[in-house]
């Protein structure tokens, strides 16, 4: 397999102009001169103006390696320094060269040659336009004993993949960028690590706005602050991180809050006032609830984003800020777009980059290491370390994963729990009664517990296993069930009760013996249920029974 270099004329090394110390080295000979280097043929590149230097060089090659063809190509550059035409010039050449990688072996000569030309050599080679390698070589150096040593070269492969250790290296930091999206938590939901992985691509690469949409307390601002912190890790960021909840910008205050003004430009505007905008000036805003803004900001928003140039409030003079936006909403932006709350250009400016968090109940199997990040954060808000003994996780684990937990909030429910646990937890060890005081407590925020404490205790009537076996429909209609008959003195006042509109419509319905049958189903009988635990205790006569509530 023949070996083609490809390089440019030097018109000051290659003239042998050098350091007296390299008394008339010139790369280009010295690169054929190799003893473990066979070049078959030089591709030397020359501007028209060295046409005589690069003849002379390779008249010095064939004295040197008469073995190696020289091939001389005049290359037009008004500028040697300007990257655009060198880039020009040189990918011109790779796109019409005859390459045949099947019987041959291409070298790239980066030594000689304007610094633009070196990176141009090394961007065309590692886009595989040159399907070759880099090589440099290295004039004689003074050996310490006396003499020279003869110099050397060096082959430099761009394929990555031959380098396990650069591989590893570059693969580290890419879970380092993961990691700290993810906060350093190990998560196991497949969508959403996918979800991460690609976000963590786009904020290194583009400077485009990212928008990031799901429930609230699905985890948009904590997301928002990681890619600051990832970006400023990749030094990608100088300035502040700017956080804003558009909800709370209302009325004319909005506009001087966002884009600033000057002082007069209304009654109290006693001063200049920067705006958020401005202050984010080489940073990171974040504009959560961004589906709030009334439309006037949102037309101001979007020229800053397009051109990052704006009018603070009561001047025609232009203010300017670079900033890297990530928006944040819960809201369909696009249903928003149709009622016209929201700007159709805006959407599709801010829309290129979405990523939709999912919600915690969706994330199952990430409840547990998110339940571990937690309880290591304790000791920071408490001041005490925070353990859970293992019955207490089973429990809230078991609870917490299944589908009588719907986490309405998503981890703001999720760390306010936690956060209760472990400042109730005794001696700083969350135990069962602990951990089910705060499940009853969650059930009553969601409406699984009526509004006066009682429970549906559909775990002690059914069994824990029986009663997570139903759909939460069922669930919740066995619990309204029970609760009737909780509060009623016999099978058929609690069917009354329950059938009532269904009796109207149709007078012939027997209340009692409809209500049994629902209850077989479930293997229950009135008997069964009414002895079961409630508010208070049920009185045996009717002239001693509790009243109903209103």
């Amino acid at each position: 397999m023949g070996t083609i270099v490809f390089g440019f004329y030097g018109p000051t090394l290659d003239a042998g102009k050098n350091d007296r110390r390299w008394d008339r080295w010139r790369p280009t000979v010295s690169l054929c001169q190799q003893e473990d280097l066979l070049v078959d043929r030089f591709e030397l590149l020359h501007q028209r103006a060295h046409r005589a230097g690069a003849e002379r060089v390779a008249e010095d090659i064939g004295m040197v390696a008469p073995e190696t063809e020289v091939v001389l190509h005049e290359v037009r550059l008004a500028d040697p320094w300007d990257f655009e035409e060198v880039f020009a010039a040189f990918h011109d050449l790779a796109r019409r060269y005859p390459f045949a990688p099947e019987t041959e072996r291409y070298l790239v000569h980066i030594t000689t040659g304007t610094h633009v030309m070196q990176i141009c050599w090394f961007l065309l080679t590692e886009s595989r336009h040159f399907p070759a390698a880099l090589v440099q070589v290295r004039p004689p150096q003074p050996r310490d004993r006396g003499g020279q040593d003869p110099g050397g070269h060096q082959v430099i492969d761009l394929d990555r993949s031959r380098y396990d250790r650069l591989a590893r290296r570059f693969a580290d930091e890419r879970a380092e960028g993961l990691a700290t999206l993810k906060q350093g938590i190990d998560t196991r939901n497949a969508a959403f690590n996918r979800l991460v992985a690609s976000l963590e691509q786009v904020a290194l690469r583009s400077r485009e706005p990212i928008l990031l949409t799901g429930p609230t307390g699905a985890g948009k601002t904590h997301l928002a602050r990681q890619i600051d912190t990832l970006l400023r890790s990749r030094r990608q960021l100088e300035g502040p991180l700017v956080e804003v909840n558009c909800a709370t910008l209302r009325g004319d205050g909005a506009m001087s809050a966002l884009f600033g003004h000057v002082r007069g430009a209304y009654t109290g505007a006693v001063a200049d006032r920067e705006g958020l905008l401005a202050r984010a000036d080489g940073g990171l805003l974040f504009l959560d609830e961004i589906g709030e803004l009334g439309v006037d900001e949102q037309a101001m928003l979007l020229r800053a984003v397009e051109e990052k140039r704006f009018l603070p409030v009561g001047t025609d003079r232009e203010a300017s800020s670079d900033f890297r936006l990530v928006a944040g909403t819960n809201r369909d932006l696009r249903r928003a777009v149709t009622e016209g709350r929201f700007r159709e250009d805006l959407l599709a400016r801010i829309d290129l980059w979405t990523f939709e968090l999912p919600g915690l109940a969706d994330r199952p199997e990430d409840i547990a290491p998110n339940l571990d990040h937690e309880l290591a954060r304790a000791p920071g808000r408490l001041g005490v370390h925070i353990t859970m003994n293992g019955d207490a996780r089973r429990r809230f684990l078991s609870f917490a994963t299944s589908a009588e937990a719907t986490w309405n909030a998503n981890f703001r429910d999720f760390s306010a729990a936690v956060s209760r646990m472990a400042t109730l937890a005794p001696g700083g060890r969350i135990d069962v009664p602990t951990v089910e005081e705060e499940i009853t407590r969650l059930q009553r925020a969601w409406g699984q517990i009526s509004a006066d404490g009682l429970a549906d205790g559909l775990d002690a009537l059914l069994g824990t296993d029986a009663a997570r076996a139903l759909d939460r429909f069922d669930r919740v209609q066995l619990a309204e069930v029970v609760r009737v008959c909780r509060r009623s003195d016999s099978l058929s006042a609690a069917g009354r009760v329950l059938f009532a509109a269904s009796r109207r419509r149709r007078r012939s319905v027997n209340d009692a013996d409809r209500l049994r049958k629902y209850l077989h189903r479930h293997g229950l009988t009135f008997e069964r249920v009414s002895a079961s635990p409630s508010n208070g205790p049920k009185a045996e006569k009717d002239g001693n029974r509790p009243p109903l509530p209103a």
